[in-house]
């Protein structure tokens, strides 16, 4: 498998039960969850110590996933906002 788009459910069942370094080419937001539809298959990790490494150094459009699960989405939480009080 190539860097080519691909769904979730083909990375499922190339890499089964394994970590997997993937690029997000395409998603949607439902309610708080940002659901992605198609990825491009970076590389598999090895184990979850590489794993964690990986996902230290990810950003937006890359993240780390495991292949366990059914349904691949990005938990998005709101900025916490602060407010000071003036005295």
């Amino acid at each position: 498998m190539g860097a080519g788009k691909v769904k979730w459910q083909e990375v499922r069942e190339i890499y089964p039960d394994q970590y997997v370094l993937l690029s997000v080419l395409d998603a949607h937001v439902v309610g708080n969850k940002k659901i992605v539809d198609d990825v491009a298959l970076i590389r598999p990790i090895k184990d979850s110590q590489e794993a964690t490494k990986e996902l230290l150094k990810s950003n937006r459009n890359t993240i780390v996933y495991h292949t366990k699960n059914d349904e691949l989405f990005i938990e998005l939480r709101q900025p916490s906002v602060f407010r000071g009080f003036n005295r």
